[in-house]
């Protein structure tokens, strides 16, 4: 006997949804029917399982009442009006947006880095993936927290547009072509030109001059991680289709060197470490494309505070820091038997 289960995506013809289905197919996840679901105007559309085509259903008149599990990638507005109500139909939600991540009765997941949190799903049936650029983030310093204690980290990343989104890609790509024929540069998606430029604005400012998304990797690593690390951010916008990268430095309460943290990281859960000390001898955002690790390179040591390292941390966005990690929550659910399926001879 095996046991399948019955997966709904919603947001199925976005970015990250069409990754989702992509993945289910790649990684053999058991699912006896999967059913992909948008907005009314998507619907007839198709959009590829594997081998198969599905052809998109309208979310708001779906009956979840028989699934098992929806991964939810419809964005946080959509998702604070339907997650609730499917959860109360028996179907765990997975959600990808900034909806549920800060809700303390919503656990916050990377499997690599805090699994046993997962058993909290059940006080709103409701799970929570992290902001794409923290996902990789917290993978990489799991490892290194439990060997040395982090105090304080200081990050500065470099998001590809993907993460804004088909928009976001687009607007890359007609700038990018506008510079070449000596077309008008029109921006739209973005507050400045984002084509051979980088902006240093990721969402919206804050009161104290942060954006959001500086936020938000303060907020999920303290929940993910450790609530007592002191975290402080710098998000950029650079004209990369997809691959966020993190240039990171880290404040440890014991001692740790380069090479003990080249050995740690390498035998970590999701990492990868390319770092030989010579020309080509890192990842980029170019080469993670398409890639499930997190990879980890610079890695050497700060001389200017005690206990101190950088590291340099690039990563899918659209796949580990959104559609990978919503299906490892989901595997995790299976392989931990947190969900039923149905059984099948």
């Amino acid at each position: 006997m095996s046991t399948t289960f019955k997966i709904a995506v919603a947001g199925a013809t976005g970015n990250v949804g069409r990754e989702m289905l992509g993945i289910l197919a790649e990684r053999n996840f058991p699912a006896s029917e999967v059913a992909a679901l948008a907005s009314s105007r998507s619907v007839g559309t198709e959009v590829s399982f594997g081998d198969k085509t599905l052809k998109v259903q309208n979310l708001e008149t779906y009956d979840f009442s028989d699934t098992d599990i929806c991964l939810m990638s419809a964005g946080g507005e959509v998702s604070k009006k339907f997650s609730p109500k499917i959860a109360a139909k028996g179907c765990i939600v997975i959600d990808n947006s900034s909806a549920w991540r800060y809700d303390s009765e919503v656990p916050l997941i990377v499997p690599e880095v805090n699994p046993d949190a997962i058993e909290g799903y059940t006080r709103k049936n409701i799970i929570a993936n992290p902001n794409c650029s923290t996902a990789q983030l917290v993978v990489a310093l799991k490892p290194l927290h439990e060997k040395a204690g982090i105090k304080r980290i200081v990050v500065s990343t470099y998001q590809s547009v993907s993460g804004s989104g088909k928009e976001g890609m687009d607007e890359l790509f007609n700038q990018t072509r506008a510079v070449f024929v000596a077309d008008p540069i029109e921006a739209k998606k973005y507050p400045k030109r984002i084509a051979f430029n980088v902006i240093p604005h990721i969402d919206d400012f804050m009161e104290d001059g942060s954006t959001k998304e500086e936020w938000k990797v303060l907020a999920e690593t303290k929940k993910m991680l450790d609530p007592k690390i002191k975290v402080t951010c710098t998000a950029v916008r650079v004209p990369v289709f997809i691959g966020h990268a993190e240039a990171v430095n880290i404040e440890f309460e014991r001692p740790i060197t380069a090479e003990e943290a080249q050995d740690i990281l390498r035998e970590a859960p999701g990492c990868q470490v390319i770092d030989k000390r010579e020309a080509g001898g890192y990842i980029t955002p170019y080469e993670s494309a398409g890639e499930d690790a997190t990879y980890i390179s610079r890695i050497r040591e700060d001389s200017t505070i005690e206990n101190g390292l950088n590291i340099w941390v690039v990563s899918d966005n659209l796949r580990k820091g959104a559609a990978l990690n919503t299906i490892q929550i989901a595997e995790l659910l299976v392989s931990r038997g947190l969900v039923k399926g149905r059984e099948n001879a």
